[in-house]
């Protein structure tokens, strides 16, 4: 089923907001916001284990966009909730390039990053060793774009189709389970300004659903947003991962980064004008702070509205990592699938932090 968005913001296309964050330095003022005291939330043996543990780097998917996974790490950082774990965490920037992200996770220079789970399946198929410990959610971020007058996907068969250098599989592969005729489309190779769709340049547009639609939105055109999680088309949202041999070696760590990351993250669902303002302190000049606000909005919004009553946030979804599986060998990502793709995630660092669907804080 299509979804109208009613949020976002931006003066700007995300071309300019991705220059403006090109230059991030990962330094920042203190914030004025009162800090949680070092070791207040662990024990003393507890905090003597993750002090061991070292420094802890976490690269975040792309700069300090605020979206789930990255903005809530930066509130735990600026709050103190991961000092009050007795946890050294240096944030690093990240340039949006997942294959990186994962080389840089299996070769140990970075702790933690996000990689979605499908990345991470593609990572391990290509030899890198590393963790799945934590989704937000298995509504994936690709979305199609279209006019409020397609109603149904076959109606864009023969049309143009602008898209930023391929087809995303998942937008295809919803294409194909509505009907539509992906043969017939014309695709286009266009750059990051999302107004060509309403201006008639394209007639369907790929993008995310944090961004393109509610910069839309934010500019006075209304637009109808394609799932592809609502044609069955697995995904993930707000993932992260580890290195393995440091997830084995430090296990309290890992646990209390996740623990300080979901307390930020339940502080930064009412509070996340503050939290989007530590995320602009680190980026500097040029942050649209107001586009920001809108993306972590949108994403906690889609995290909550499609989270089992029954399964804390953030434990990943085993059956999902069975579809994904089975959907990159289909669209001819992955030439065969894992003998065992759940192996290649850990979920008892998540449920180690709940008791059933309540964040345990402080740690025990």
């Amino acid at each position: 089923m299509p979804t109208r968005t009613p949020q976002l913001v931006a003066s700007a296309s995300i071309a300019a907001l991705a220059l403006a964050l090109a230059g991030c330095s990962a330094s920042a003022e203190p914030s004025s916001t009162t800090t949680a005291a070092r070791g207040s939330a662990v024990s003393a043996e507890r905090c003597a284990a993750n002090e061991d543990a070292g420094t802890i780097t976490f690269l975040t998917g792309y700069q300090y966009q605020a979206s789930a996974s990255i903005l809530n790490i930066v509130a735990a950082d600026e709050l103190g909730y991961f000092d009050a774990l007795c946890l050294d965490v240096e944030i690093q920037p990240g340039t949006g390039d997942t294959g990186e992200n994962a080389q840089l996770l299996a070769s140990g220079q970075v702790t933690f990053t996000g990689v979605s789970e499908q990345n991470l399946m593609q990572a391990q198929g290509n030899g890198l060793d590393i963790t799945g410990i934590s989704t937000y959610s298995n509504v994936g971020l690709e979305i199609l774009m279209t006019g409020t007058d397609i109603t149904d996907l076959s109606q864009l068969d023969g049309t143009i189709l602008g898209q930023k250098g391929n087809l995303p599989p998942a937008v295809s592969t919803m294409l194909t389970n509505a009907g539509a005729d992906v043969a017939s489309l014309q695709q286009v190779v266009v750059g990051y300004d999302p107004t060509i769709l309403p201006r008639g340049q394209v007639d369907s547009l790929t993008g995310f659903i944090s961004n393109e639609p509610n910069l839309l939105e934010a500019a006075g055109y209304d637009v109808t947003v394609w799932r592809p999680y609502d044609f069955g088309v697995p995904g993930s949202l707000g993932s992260i991962a580890a290195n393995p041999a440091f997830a084995e070696a430090n296990p309290t760590a890992v646990e209390d980064f996740l623990r300080a990351s979901q307390h930020a993250y339940d502080y930064c669902v009412d509070n996340a004008t503050e939290c989007v303002g530590f995320a602009a302190t680190l980026s500097g000049e040029g942050y649209d702070a107001a586009h920001n606000e809108k993306v972590w909005n949108t994403e906690v919004g889609i995290v909550a509205d499609n989270q089992p009553d029954d399964r804390p946030i953030g434990l990943i979804d085993l059956d999902n990592v069975d579809a994904e599986a089975d959907f990159l060998v289909e669209t001819g990502q992955l030439p065969a699938a894992p003998a065992d793709a759940r192996a290649f995630f850990d979920n008892s660092f998540i449920e180690n932090i709940y008791d059933g669907t309540t964040l345990i804080w402080p740690a025990p």
